[in-house]
């Protein structure tokens, strides 16, 4: 079932079972908010198995067209956002999505407008109730990534406090987030359906057959997370991805974005710090 989002030519929103928007919305436990169509999957990947498992119910908004990604030879803009727009609803259906709203802004418009991006989310945050939003982390280098992060937000904070979800992640994608440090690195269990995951991710065939073999990468960091995460103990799962906590900017709107984010930072120096003043120099 397919129905405008109100007041956007550009978007739709998808329910993969049919029924009514509102309550599609309603059902929604985990809510992915990625910039492009395939970052829902790459990113917020433990909220999509976690709902497969019976926990829950996966909820997706996708802010862009998806037109300024590469595509192959011979493959107009207009033909690659209809594309990613058909691929974007078919992991939906793959990933057994309570409902996703692709918004189809331009990357530009996501980047100078980021109000309008804001205005759209308020929206479907009237509607949906989260327990967690996974989005991109605002350390992200990827500017459309950090854009929508704000977006993100400022629309959560816009809420009352007690209407706001009780977890935000920000999550890897185009930067990853080993080099958190202790509490500021969230360690999320992907679940070990492998030949799902890459599944999921080989639906978005038009970045596949442009040269980008995300299929192969996503599916190869999450078992690299796992592996990479300790030491000194067996694997606890098969695949993770790292996220950083943003939960504290929904407890606290006087503490700004840039104090958490290179807060973080700052840890990690020390960190690095730390260890070369005691085996260095």
């Amino acid at each position: 079932m397919e129905i405008d989002v109100p007041g956007r030519e550009e978007a739709d929103v998808f329910v993969p079972e049919g029924g009514a928007v509102d309550a599609a919305w309603g059902r929604v436990t985990h809510l992915g908010i990625g910039a492009h169509a395939d970052d829902l999957e790459f990113m917020a990947m433990h909220g999509i198995a976690d709902c497969r498992a019976g926990r829950g119910a996966f909820g997706g908004v996708v802010v862009t067209d998806g037109a300024g990604s590469v595509r192959a030879d011979g493959v107009a803009e207009s033909e690659l956002r209809a594309l990613r727009r058909g691929e974007q609803r078919e992991a939906a259906r793959l990933g057994g999505y309570a409902i996703v709203a692709q918004l189809g802004f331009s990357s530009a418009e996501a980047k100078d407008s980021p109000e309008s991006v804001e205005a759209e989310l308020g929206c479907i945050l009237v509607h949906a109730s989260p327990r967690v939003v996974y989005t991109h982390n605002p350390a992200d280098r990827h500017d459309t990534h950090v854009a929508v992060c704000g977006a993100v937000i400022r629309a959560l904070r816009r809420l009352p406090l007690g209407q706001r979800p009780s977890c935000l992640l920000g999550c890897e994608v185009w930067r990853d987030l080993d080099w958190l440090t202790g509490g500021d690195r969230v360690r999320l269990d992907c679940g070990g359906d492998a030949d799902f995951a890459g599944r999921l991710a080989a639906v978005f065939r038009s970045q596949i057959d442009a040269g980008k073999r995300y299929d192969l990468a996503v599916v190869g960091r999450r078992r690299a997370q796992a592996t990479f995460d300790e030491p000194r103990e067996a694997d606890a799962a098969t695949m993770v991805t790292l996220a950083m906590d943003l939960t504290p900017l929904l407890a606290d709107d006087s503490l700004s974005v840039s104090d958490h984010v290179l807060g973080c930072v700052d840890r990690f120096r020390d960190d690095v710090a730390g260890r070369l003043r005691r085996f260095v120099s």
